[in-house]
């Protein structure tokens, strides 16, 4: 009932004696039950006027057609199909199918000789490749190396004179008496009022 177990049903019962009490619980059940049983029967009337109204404007009729339409011994299918042989095996030893395997067997076996062919004649072709390139290293290795001609060397540049030092004097290692600031020009401003 309600989706609900015996531990909550429980539950809802003991919350009902403490709140209602032990002597108005009864008459509260009395009340619960007429009200399930007037709603349940409420409920079976509205279906049957319902299935009537659904008789009366012929819905069971379609739905009756609908489902001989999806029952195919019913709709006649079966006669169709006798009439249309569909109903014999679609292979036949020797057919057309065992020609068609047989082709592309064939075909198949084309194919892969003339792959593996290819792949045969590249790999030719990389070793001789890398033959040549091998022998040519090694025509390169043995092959006398040109003497390089060591290039004369640079001329220096003449040492340019250093300034002569100044002697150091007493008055050389005091700190230089400070500059004097140049005065600033004064900045122009206009008055508030005139602008």
């Amino acid at each position: 009932m309600f989706g609900m177990g015996w531990s909550e049903m429980v539950l809802i019962g003991i919350v009902a004696l403490i709140v209602i009490g032990p002597k108005d619980l009864p008459n509260m059940f009395r009340a619960m039950g007429q009200f399930t049983g007037k709603a349940r029967s409420m409920a079976r009337e509205f279906s049957k006027a319902m299935e009537a109204a659904a008789d009366e404007s012929g819905v069971r009729d379609i739905s009756k057609s609908i489902q001989a339409a999806a029952n195919p011994q019913k709709f006649g299918l079966d006669k169709l199909r006798e009439a249309t042989n569909l109903t014999a095996p679609a292979y036949k030893p020797g057919g057309a199918t065992e020609q068609l395997a047989a082709d592309r067997a064939e075909t198949k076996a084309k194919i892969d000789a003339a792959m593996a062919k290819s792949v045969a004649d590249k790999q030719a072709r990389e070793a001789i490749a890398a033959e040549q390139a091998a022998d040519a290293d090694m025509i390169a290795e043995d092959a006398p190396k040109p003497a390089r001609a060591k290039a004369a060397p640079k001329p220096k540049a003449a040492a340019k004179p250093k300034a002569a030092a100044k002697p150091k004097t007493a008055n050389s290692t005091a700190a230089a008496p400070p500059k004097a600031a140049k005065p600033r020009a004064p900045r122009k401003t206009t008055p508030k009022g005139d602008a």
